[in-house]
């Protein structure tokens, strides 16, 4: 998720704007200190303007 947000040029500061969200919200899952659930990632990626699914199915090719 990282990777997408700084690929899609978008600030953690940016994206928690785009969420309603603290700037900390952000940190703490892309340092793996909290997990996303379902609704959460599909409203983050979306926000990061990418397709859920098929972000979903890069990631899963990527730890084969």
């Amino acid at each position: 998720m990282v990777l997408a947000r700084k690929e899609a040029d978008i600030t953690q500061h940016e994206l928690a704007r785009r969420l309603k969200k603290p700037q900390s919200f952000v940190s703490k899952y892309e340092r793996c200190e909290r997990r996303l659930d379902v609704p959460e990632y599909i409203r983050i990626v979306r926000a990061l303007g990418l397709d859920p699914a098929k972000l979903l199915r890069q990631i899963d090719k990527s730890i084969e």
